[in-house]
């Protein structure tokens, strides 16, 4: 495994930390104005398209995007990185980039047009949408005009579970019918989101991970009724598009909305759910790095009981230990991210579910001494810090609970001596 930057990674690094230096990190600011200004809690401020068009102009648009399905979806993409479709790296050299996009991960990653749940909704629909679909939904995604969610979790059902999910797709003539309750629906309260890939049962007779399908809902289908947004420890987490509870009621679409066939739901949310949890990974080694800096730049300056606080035991061990964990999890990502390349997402199967264990738990412990050493500050408006951590904290739970990986992977490693 060699994870020294090739000349690709190397010449978008330089342009994306530019791009970060000399607009995003300007932009938090005007940002965090302009959303006060919003009588929509969950619309994005104005500020995000200037950025979005900048992007692009960089060449820094679509990076998520594996070289495979860039290549299957534009036979021409490629040159400076910044063609509609992406880039078409490969994981390996995605993730030192979405680790610079977590320093601000609520501007930076929609910026470049690789936030979450879209980036994964994009992937689902290029790797199992029909053409129709790709040319519907998948093509204005990639282009930034539209935003979409994903519909899984479920407040009746323990959703850790995905074989739980109750919401019903039941064909009926010349189209299916969808009846259920979401919640934490990822995508569904920004203003511009215009399609829901909803999981639900098509078949509970079915063998039991055959029984799920996935189905492409415009958002303004009738029957569709958005309850409320959900909130992540007061915040409305608008980067991630907002959360809803969303009730379907005798919802109705056409057959071709269905994504490949009857029965293949489970198999696509494993297949969305690999990539998404290593991108999380990576831009959380950001959000860690991040608040390290602004520790020791707080300490630094500080004084407390006659000399800095940088001087203070206690605290020169938090930084010591917070280098360590941040290393030690980037390694982990990084030969994750290599070991997908090589071998795919299967493959790499257990190393997916240890960065999930281990990397948010990393960036929570990071982000919280961070705070710590900022003090009251910590926890206000003034720094990023408390948004991070809450981030940080609801990823233990996002993609599935760190009891969930843990109870596998201890399966997984348990098979050797059976």
């Amino acid at each position: 495994m060699d994870f020294r930057f090739d000349t690709r990674t190397a010449e978008l690094h330089e342009r994306l930390t530019d791009f970060m230096e000399e607009e995003v990190y300007p932009a938090e600011h005007v940002f965090e104005r302009q959303l006060q200004e919003l009588d929509d809690p969950w619309a994005r401020p104005p500020v995000i398209e200037g950025l979005k068009r900048s992007a692009r102009d960089r060449g820094l648009w679509n990076l998520f995007l594996p070289d495979k399905v860039s290549a299957e979806l534009d036979p021409g993409a490629g040159g400076r990185g910044g063609s509609r479709d992406g880039a078409g790296l490969t994981n390996l050299q995605y993730a030192p980039l979405a680790e610079i996009t977590g320093h601000s991960p609520h501007l930076a990653p929609e910026a470049l047009n690789c936030a979450a749940p879209d980036t994964g909704n994009m992937e689902v629909l290029a790797q199992f949408g029909s053409p129709e679909q790709q040319d519907r939904w998948l093509k204005p995604l990639l282009e930034g005009q539209i935003r979409s969610a994903f519909c899984m979790t479920e407040p009746d059902v323990a959703s850790s579970d995905a074989t739980n999910i109750s919401t019903s797709i039941v064909r009926d003539g010349d189209g299916y019918v969808i009846n259920g309750r979401k919640w934490w629906s990822s995508g569904a309260m920004n203003p511009n989101c215009a399609l829901f890939i909803v999981m639900g049962k098509s078949d509970p007779a079915a063998e039991r991970h055959r029984q799920q399908s996935m189905i492409c809902v415009p958002r303004d289908t009738p029957g569709i009724t958005v309850r409320r947004g959900m909130h992540v420890f007061g915040y409305t987490d608008g980067a991630h598009g907002g959360h809803a509870e969303i009730v379907f009621e005798d919802v109705r679409v056409p057959l071709d909305s269905l994504i490949a066939e009857e029965g293949s739901g489970f198999a696509i949310a494993q297949a969305r759910l690999g990539p998404g949890r290593i991108h999380h990974c990576m831009r959380l080694i950001g959000m860690a790095e991040r608040a390290l800096e602004l520790l020791c730049g707080r300490v630094s300056q500080r004084v407390a009981f006659g000399r800095p606080l940088a001087e203070q035991g206690v605290i020169q061990e938090w930084i010591a230990e917070s280098r360590v964990r941040i290393e030690q999890a980037r390694l982990l990502v990084l030969k994750t991210a290599w070991l997908m390349d090589e071998v795919g997402n299967k493959g790499a199967h257990t190393e997916i579910q240890a960065i999930k264990i281990a990397v948010p738990a990393m960036a929570e412990w990071v982000i919280d001494k961070a705070i710590q050493g900022y003090g009251a500050a910590g926890v206000s408006q003034d720094t990023p810090l408390a948004a991070l951590w809450s981030q940080a904290r609801t990823l233990r739970l996002a993609d599935g609970p760190d009891e969930v990986h843990k109870a596998s992977l201890a399966r997984r490693e348990l098979r050797k001596y059976s």
